[in-house]
């Protein structure tokens, strides 16, 4: 409506906002592409299958510092958990964790590794 004013009735961007109620920075605000969403999405799933064991951390550093890009850390973040790409890390279990007593090490000493 504001900018209808404008373009109708020639008056200037600070009196159509005075007039409907709004800031001129909403006035002004143009969205962010969602194209650009969806090229950060397109990196983080490559990066995260490519090198499985790094978190979002190690993610966004490498598309800062290797690839250039200079995406908002928050932004980037959004998506990663959007993407479900948060889930939590693996964990060292010992093999047997059955009792709650003094785990004594099976004779190869191999751990189970799983997700917690």
């Amino acid at each position: 409506m504001a900018q209808r004013a404008i373009t109708d009735f020639n008056i200037s961007i600070r009196v159509s906002c005075n007039a409907f109620g709004i800031s001129e920075t909403c006035y002004r605000y143009k969205a962010k592409l969602s194209d650009e969403n969806a090229e950060i999405a397109d990196w983080l799933l490559r990066v995260s299958c490519k090198y499985k064991r790094w978190g979002f951390g190690l993610c966004f550093l490498y598309l800062r510092n290797i690839k250039g890009y200079r995406w908002n850390h928050k932004r980037v973040y959004r998506i990663y958990r959007d993407l479900e790409l948060n889930r939590p890390g693996l964990t060292r279990h010992p093999a047997s964790s059955k009792n709650n007593s003094f785990h004594t090490p099976s004779v190869t000493g191999h751990y189970c590794y799983h997700a917690a």
